[in-house]
């Protein structure tokens, strides 16, 4: 079965916070993990509604607060108000650039930026734990 590392993850981190193993939880969890986009809950909540109709806007977002407190997902914040969430787990690293017209993003990984963040946070004796890059500007189609 796919995600089943996950599935393990989610399963242990719920039962030590002492939840119940619930359905709905399980096929928000399956639903996000299938589909490879940033969604935001609104858009999460459209697509599980199409497996389990009962499931409601609440327990997916209670649900994607633990996926990111699991480790399995994380939150990402555009600079247009809304939220996104993207897998965390088993993916590498990468950083947005993010298009302040038309609101698209575009995934991008730099080793040298990569190395100066670090370099950076050495130099001020942080011990970086993560980060996230956002870069904003205006993308090609924008640009006319």
């Amino acid at each position: 079965m796919a995600f089943e590392e996950e599935q393990k993850i989610f399963d242990s981190f719920v039962r030590e916070k002492g939840l119940k193993h619930s359905a709905q939880r399980i096929d928000i969890l399956l639903t996000f993990l299938k589909t490879e986009k940033h969604l935001t809950a609104d858009e999460l909540h459209t697509l599980v509604k199409k497996k389990n109709p009962a499931i409601g806007i609440a327990t997916v977002y209670r649900t994607l607060k633990l996926l990111c407190e699991s480790g399995l997902s994380s939150e990402l914040r555009l600079g247009d108000g809304s939220v996104r969430y993207e897998h965390f787990y088993g993916h590498e690293h990468h950083d947005h650039l993010v298009c302040i017209k038309c609101g698209n993003f575009t995934e991008v990984l730099d080793t040298e930026i990569e190395k100066l963040q670090e370099r950076l946070a050495r130099k001020e004796g942080f011990t970086l734990q993560g980060h996230k890059l956002l870069m904003y500007g205006v993308c090609k189609k924008c640009k006319g």
